[in-house]
């Protein structure tokens, strides 16, 4: 679970549920045609810009993401490939049938050694399977960030159907109220709904997209240096490129 998310949305609503508690009752800021201006104008103007099953897709891929998706340390990466590079030198690729390998595209490169793929065809499969998944990673940015984008313009819709309402019924002091309440309420809705969910999601994908192009290049220039026969410490000092200075001392002393 990443915490940060569920912690960032659980104190972002409770300031605001805290800031509204304090300054009045709470059934003042609920009304039903401001959320379904928001919610349902947000989502129809993102299914206008996106296919339903690139829209679907990326709740999935944003909820998995934010929420469930597990971190991938660059560093135990490159030791887990340095380890696999013994077992090959030792064993030979059959040993790596019996290695446990928690990265996905890092065990289908280990079976594709194991099973004598020549080094072309393992480059090519395993890198058809990085752009895949990045692909889908970034069209779950471009979904949580056109959602981010529609719901405050869709709430200012709202404010604008609101003010129509309210100056259509100027002499019926009872209907002022309630189309002042969706005329301020829309904007605050797609205020939130863009802030607390769709933009900080649309910037965890984006961010998960930077990290994942890099791990997944290493772990295809793992495979092919295992695949190569080159061993060790030649794999893992090539492979502390891709990680930050600051991190690279212990793994090339280890090296």
């Amino acid at each position: 679970m990443d915490l940060a998310t569920i912690l960032g949305i659980i104190a972002g609503a409770a300031f605001i549920a805290l800031a509204i508690f304090l300054g009045g009752s709470f059934s003042q800021f609920v009304n039903g045609p401001s959320m379904l201006i928001v919610v349902g104008g947000g989502l129809a103007a993102t299914l206008i810009r996106f296919p339903l099953g690139g829209v679907l897709g990326a709740f999935s891929t944003g909820g998995k993401v934010s929420f469930t998706h597990k971190k991938v340390d660059p560093r135990e990466l490159i030791e887990k490939i340095a380890e696999m590079g013994d077992i090959v030198r030792r064993s030979g690729p059959l040993g790596l049938e019996n290695v446990e390998v928690e990265e996905p595209n890092l065990k289908k490169g280990a079976q594709y050694i194991a099973d004598g793929y020549d080094a072309a065809f393992i480059r090519e499969a395993m890198e058809l399977e990085r752009d895949h998944y990045i692909s889908r990673l970034s069209e779950g940015q471009r979904v949580f960030k056109s959602l981010g984008d529609a719901a405050p313009a869709f709430g200012m819709i709202g404010t604008l159907v609101g003010l129509v309402q309210m100056l259509a019924n100027m002499e019926d002091p009872s209907a002022i109220g309630p189309a002042m309440a969706v005329a301020l309420l829309t904007t605050l809705y797609g205020a939130v709904v863009a802030n607390l969910i769709c933009l900080p999601i649309a910037d965890k994908l984006s961010a998960k997209l930077e990290m994942e192009e890099i791990n997944q290049t290493l772990i295809i220039d793992g495979i092919m240096s295992i695949r190569d026969g080159k061993s060790p410490a030649l794999i893992t000092q090539m492979l502390t490129a891709y990680l930050p200075e600051t991190q690279r001392d212990h793994l090339e002393e280890a090296a």
